[in-house]
């Protein structure tokens, strides 16, 4: 079992939660149960998967978490450039939440190549 809470990946991945939850507030009510619950469902999977992992028995399983928890990333990447193409976001907002997104996907890439190479 690995510190979840000690990987830089999952520090940034939770406040880009909390980053995704503030813009998504900004959105059209009528968007309650579509736009804005997916956006945020993906934002909170992100850290969720990886803390799932870390607590799972074995270095393979706790990879597989990160690659969903990677696969969440592009997700919200995804529903952050529509919500901009439909200005629910301003382009300054969606860049920079799509930056946070792009360190996040490096890291854990980078954390999923270490791992790997450990089993």
């Amino acid at each position: 079992m690995h510190k979840y809470k000690e990987l830089k990946v999952w520090q940034k991945s939770l406040d880009l939660v909390v980053d995704v939850y503030k813009a998504t507030a900004e959105f059209p009510r009528d968007e309650r149960f579509g736009l804005i619950s997916q956006t945020q469902r993906s934002a909170v999977s992100i850290p969720s998967n990886i803390a799932e992992g870390a607590g799972r028995n074995s270095t393979k399983e706790f990879c597989q978490f990160l690659a969903i928890s990677n696969g969440s990333s592009y997700e919200l990447e995804t529903q952050i450039l529509v919500a901009e193409r439909l200005n629910f976001i301003s382009k300054e907002n969606s860049e920079r939440i799509c930056n946070q997104l792009d360190e996040i996907q490096k890291m854990n890439y980078n954390l999923q190549k270490t791992l790997s190479n450990k089993s």
